[in-house]
């Protein structure tokens, strides 16, 4: 059976590689989105549709409603991660970052905003910013990321998300919009 990853080193295209992942379970989906390895995340993110919109992270109408994004980076450890996003009170986008290391450095929360037609994506996942309102029941304490050992990870930092298929996007992660600190592959659940 083929996988994401024979299509993605086979050369096949974006729209072949949407269409598998569509039909797959999200057991399924997630599990081969989950294996790429961090060679590929490169080359993923370069054929990548830069159009993609807040919805993907968090559809409209699911106020304080968090949609969890299995993640993987292609960083040398710590690599799997969750970015869980929502929809606030006034209709923002925001989330979190949790992983084995962030009752350690924090929770890296982040507000995501359209870009307009920036090239590297346009939903832009900014850690410059923090949600203002309320939070979803039994996410951590919002906490700004200047503060902590997270300012080390998440101060000054931005993430270019770019639409893979209907429940994978990838992204770059930008230091001081000059500094690329990375590539990850998110694997939305549930809707």
């Amino acid at each position: 059976m083929t996988t994401f990853n024979d299509l993605l080193r086979s050369g096949a295209t974006l729209d072949r590689i949407s269409q598998h992942l569509d039909n797959l379970s999200q057991d399924v989906r997630t599990a081969e989105t989950m294996a790429i390895s961090r060679r590929d995340q490169k080359k993923l993110f370069d054929m990548a549709s830069p159009v993609i919109s807040l919805d993907h992270l968090a559809p409209e109408g699911g106020t304080l409603h968090p949609i969890i994004h299995e993640g993987i980076n292609n960083q040398p450890a710590f690599r799997r991660f969750q970015k869980p996003s929502t929809r606030g009170l006034d209709g923002s986008v925001f989330g979190y970052n949790e992983g084995v290391l962030r009752d350690v450095i924090g929770p890296g929360y982040f507000v995501a905003r359209e870009t307009g037609k920036d090239p590297r994506g346009h939903i832009v996942v900014d850690y410059f910013m923090c949600p203002a309102g309320e939070v979803p029941t039994g996410w951590p304490e919002v906490v700004p990321n200047v503060v902590g050992l997270q300012r080390f990870v998440y101060h000054h930092c931005r993430d270019y998300l770019r639409r893979v298929s209907k429940h994978v996007s990838i992204g770059k992660a930008y230091k001081d919009e000059s500094t690329v600190m990375g590539y990850f592959v998110l694997a939305r659940q549930g809707t």
